[in-house]
C-alpha cells in the first residue's frame, strides 16, 4: 500500500511563504505524476499543482506564478514552496497522484495552512 505523509504548514501572515513536503512511500515513486491538493472550509478538495515524472508542471491559474511544485525521486518526496500567501489559500493541503480525472491512492492526513493577519 501506498502511504503519504506531508508536513510542513503552519500559520503564516498574508505576504509570507510556507514549503509543504510529502512523503510518498510504498510506490515506484518516480514513474508516478505527483500534485497537491487543497481543501477550504466548506469547499471540495481541487488540485492546485501537478509535476509529471519527467518533471513538467502545472498549476491552477490562482496560484500561478506564487506555488512551485517539485519533486525529489531519491527521497521519493513531493514539495510545494508557496510565496505571496492570500488569506484565500487557507486549506487543508495533500498530496496524492491524479489518476481517472481524481487521486490514485487514499489520502493522508493533510496538513493545515492558515494565512491570516
Amino acid at each position: 500500500q501506498v502511504q503519504l505523509v506531508e508536513s510542513g504548514g503552519g500559520l503564516v501572515q498574508p505576504g509570507g511563504s510556507l514549503r509543504l513536503s510529502c512523503v510518498v512511500s510504498g510506490s515506484i515513486f518516480r514513474i508516478y505524476t505527483m500534485g497537491w491538493y487543497r481543501q477550504a472550509p466548506g469547499k471540495q478538495r481541487d488540485l492546485v499543482a501537478a509535476i509529471t515524472s519527467g518533471e513538467s508542471t502545472n498549476y491552477v491559474d490562482s496560484v500561478k506564478g506564487r506555488f512551485t511544485i517539485s519533486r525529489d525521486n531519491a527521497k521519493k518526496t513531493v514539495s510545494l514552496q508557496m510565496n505571496s500567501l492570500k488569506p484565500e489559500d487557507t486549506a487543508v493541503y495533500y498530496c496524492n497522484s491524479p489518476a481517472g480525472g481524481s487521486h490514485l491512492w487514499n489520502w493522508g492526513q493533510g496538513t493545515q495552512v492558515t494565512v491570516s493577519s
